[in-house]
């Protein structure tokens, strides 16, 4: 085989490696625009790892069974930033926007996931940030209507 060839191969690996490997501390998981403090605030790992984690299992509507969803509470995330206001715009990396009442982040656990049956997301696997309602202990969860607001691949989050 060509030694273009074994390049190729390579770098295609080391790609590969790279897209499956969890964000750095340094690296910003998410950013917070709009109503927060000095109009912008970026979240890396560090920062999520100050907060209080809590965990619990919960359907959903894209996976098997109940996985096991570990990460920081929405509403700290929005505490942290220092946020004012009623709703946040959620963005995906695909694009993917979403309003979302800040109630919602008050009335439920909803949990800013970076883990999902303790491993790391990645923009492979729906992360590294993903939005996950604790779906199974309320009823009302289950409504089309928040399926809409699990945004997977999170990466901002416009407060207004």
């Amino acid at each position: 085989m060509s030694l273009r060839y074994h390049i190729v191969q390579t770098a295609l690996m080391t790609a590969l490696v790279f897209m499956a490997v969890p964000a750095a501390a340094e690296d910003v998981l998410l950013t917070l625009t709009g109503a927060v403090t000095n109009g912008r605030v970026e979240m890396t790992r560090a920062d999520f790892d100050t907060m209080d984690w809590h965990e619990f299992s919960t359907s959903t509507s894209v996976t098997d069974g109940r996985p096991e969803f570990r990460g920081v509470l929405m509403r700290d995330v929005l505490a942290h930033a220092g946020a004012e206001g009623s709703s946040v715009r959620a963005t995906a990396l695909n694009d993917y926007v979403v309003d979302i009442p800040v109630e919602d982040f008050h009335r439920f656990d909803v949990l800013a996931a970076l883990y999902m049956d303790d491993v790391p997301l990645t923009p492979r696997d729906k992360g590294p940030v993903w939005i996950v309602y604790p779906r199974d202990n309320h009823g009302v969860l289950a409504d089309i209507r928040y399926d809409m607001r699990w945004v997977w691949q999170l990466v901002a989050l416009h407060v207004q």
